[in-house]
């Protein structure tokens, strides 16, 4: 096999255990709070969003050493590792007790930290300025089939339940818990890419990923690696891309946790509002699908850059936005276990709301596939600490988020996402001229970020 085609095989394979291992964990966070809620009556106090909370700002705290901890025992067994973390946090929902599903809460926000960073320095590892669009694409699309296929049993074995009962959930949860491990094995087939450096270059990505299995070499490695995630973090144009950052952890918190919430709690849904849980995921998860794989396959062809995909995300957005104010009652994310039977400003319709699920997917993708793409061509030998600093803002905002959701009504929810996705686009449009400038001074054509 050739070097470009044992890049893009292991671009397919990181998708792939992304794919089995996400459809796991979202597939949980969709269902997390509907399923606490039908617990809370038992011995378990527990509540989804807090735990969600938990993750997100543990994950936003480990992000300042993931990079020297993915520089000491490299990308491959760092993904393997977080890949059982993230198992063992699905499988406290088999036989749920409060301390160990905080517990699992605190290791996974720690796990994902590691994953993420090791994932961006394997996509970027495997990538280079004319194909970092395309594998960000590919890449994207693969890991957002996740949304569909944990969904799309809860819709089918949850229709017309209107009470999860012990051998529901136990049953869901043994079969994610087995999904997330497949996963995390399919990450032992990523192949090892050769050192093509040639003597005397300075690269200083092998400095901070460097092959040396001296101790004294890879502590380097990690302090290298921990001091350039600091630097990073205060350039302008990572300071820029911070905001829009920090809008995709909240619409992150949104769509995976909240929105699925206030769609079981819609009384007016009749029996279908627990399932309808698992088809708002899968619509989701086609709008992502369809996002990534569009402007993957379209990113070579696009001679005006990432902005006009910015900008196509964050007016699918407010449309979503709008759209569900007024759809969806106001009390809907923190209604109780009974549900609400307010009514928002037109009878709940259930066509609208999956169309919603359809346009948050699509502008998440839009987002997300245009930062991992920047991400990559920026820093391209700097690529550990750049996601560790993107995953380390967008958990963060995740966390406030998933804070927040226990006490905001809808309305100011959908304010808060409204007012930071407009800055973030612009933050963004900023640094994208900047690399058109940078690319026009090099000679390079701009049709080929």
């Amino acid at each position: 096999m050739s070097s470009e085609g044992k890049k893009l095989f292991n671009i397919i394979i990181l998708g792939i255990s992304f794919m089995f291992i996400f459809t796991a964990f979202q597939s949980c966070g969709n269902i997390a709070q509907t399923v606490i809620t039908n617990l809370n009556n038992t011995d378990f106090h527990g509540s989804g969003y807090t735990s969600m909370s938990i993750i997100y700002g543990v994950l936003s705290a480990s992000n300042l050493i993931s990079p020297s901890l993915v520089a000491i025992v490299g990308p491959q067994f760092s993904m393997v590792v977080s890949g059982v973390f993230y198992s063992l946090y699905i499988a406290v929902f088999i036989q749920p007790a409060t301390w160990a599903f905080y517990t699992a809460s605190v290791l996974i926000g720690i796990a994902a930290a590691v994953l993420w960073t090791a994932q961006g320095n394997c996509l970027t590892e495997n990538s280079d300025e004319n194909t970092i669009g395309r594998n960000s694409g590919i890449f994207w699309a693969l890991l957002q089939f996740s949304l569909i296929f944990g969904n799309l049993y809860i819709y089918f074995a949850w229709q017309g339940k209107t009470h999860i009962s012990e051998s529901d959930r136990r049953t869901v949860f043994i079969a994610l818990t087995v999904i997330s491990l497949v996963g995390t094995v399919l990450f032992f087939l990523i192949r090892k890419q050769e050192d093509t450096k040639a003597p005397g270059d300075d690269d200083s990505t092998n400095e901070i990923l460097g092959e040396s299995s001296s101790a004294r070499n890879k502590m380097m490695r990690a302090v290298a690696a921990f001091k350039k995630s600091i630097t990073l973090s205060f350039t302008k144009e990572m300071l820029l891309l911070s905001v829009t950052t920090a809008y995709t952890g909240l619409v992150l918190t949104f769509f995976s946790g909240v929105y699925g919430t206030c769609i079981g709690a819609v009384n007016r849904f009749g029996s279908e509002e627990k399932s309808l849980i698992g088809l708002s995921g899968i619509f989701i998860g086609v709008g992502e699908i369809l996002g990534g794989g569009i402007f993957g396959l379209l990113s070579k062809r696009s001679r005006s850059g990432r902005n006009p995909v910015v900008m196509l995300g964050i007016l699918v957005h407010f449309i979503a936005f709008y759209l569900i104010f007024f759809n969806m009652p106001n009390d809907a994310p923190i209604a109780p276990m009974e549900g609400t039977d307010q009514v928002a400003y037109m009878v709940p319709s259930k066509e609208v709301a999956m169309l919603c699920s359809f346009l948050l997917g699509l502008g998440d993708s839009c987002f997300n596939t245009q930062l991992l793409s920047i991400l990559g061509f920026l820093y391209s030998e700097d690529s550990a600490p750049a996601f560790a600093i993107f995953k380390f803002v967008q958990s963060i905002c995740a966390a406030v988020a998933y804070f927040y959701s226990n006490y905001f009504l809808l309305q100011w929810q959908l304010l808060i996402m409204v007012i930071v996705g407009f800055f973030g686009t612009i933050t963004f449009f900023t640094v994208e001229w900047g690399a058109a400038a940078a690319l026009a001074a090099r000679g390079s054509d701009y049709s080929s970020i």
